[in-house]
C-alpha cells in the first residue's frame, strides 16, 4: 500500500515537472530508456564474466583460471 501511494506521489511529481519544463520531456523520456536499458544489461555482463573463465578453466584444467571463476562468481 505504501509503495503504490509513493509510486502515485512519483508520477503526480514528474508529471507537473513536464507540464511546466515541456522541453525537458523528450530528455526524461531518453534518460529513463537508457536506465531501463542499462538495468536489464547489467545482470547478463555480470553471469558472462564468470562463464567465459570458466569453460577454458574446466577445458585446460588450469587451476589459476578456475579460482578467478569462483573469486568472480562471488562478485
Amino acid at each position: 500500500m505504501c509503495s503504490f501511494m509513493l509510486l502515485l506521489l512519483f508520477w503526480y511529481y514528474i508529471s507537473c515537472f513536464c507540464v511546466i519544463y515541456k522541453k525537458t520531456q523528450i530528455y526524461l523520456l531518453k534518460y529513463t530508456l537508457i536506465s531501463y536499458i542499462l538495468l536489464f544489461i547489467y545482470p547478463f555482463i555480470l553471469c558472462l564474466i564468470p562463464g567465459v573463465f570458466r569453460i577454458p578453466s574446466l577445458k585446460k584444467s588450469g587451476e589459476c583460471l578456475y579460482k578467478i571463476t569462483q573469486i568472480t562468481q562471488l562478485l
